[in-house]
């Protein structure tokens, strides 16, 4: 398994494999993205960890909305370098870490 991290207020786009762009159609299925209830705090900004299947290499996250079209907004990011799980661990010992208990749901795209 492979993570990452993301704040509340983005959300996950498209998604790479090996072979390319996830194809539904190739791959019979959607890729395995999960939230995972257990988040950190930093600078009052909850960003949540995220797992996702070996066979992905790339994510592109990008903002839910747009908050104004007159400023600089990030429109994507593409993270290419994904977290095993002893990076995660590391990042959470050196972190304001927390629990969230709510209804989490797998991220489908």
């Amino acid at each position: 398994m492979k993570y990452f991290f993301l704040s509340e207020d983005w959300t996950v786009g498209r998604v790479w494999a090996s072979d390319g762009l996830w194809q539904v159609a190739a791959w019979r299925r959607q890729p395995d993205i999960e939230q995972i209830n257990l988040c950190l705090v930093e600078k009052n900004e909850l960003l949540w960890l995220y797992r996702v299947e070996d066979a992905i290499l790339t994510v592109e996250v990008k903002p839910k909305t747009l908050i104004d079209t007159t400023t600089q907004v990030i429109g994507q990011v593409v993270l290419k370098r994904l977290m095993s799980a002893e990076q995660v661990i590391e990042r959470l010992g050196s972190a304001e870490a927390r629990c969230q208990l709510q209804n989490i749901h797998s991220v489908v795209h």
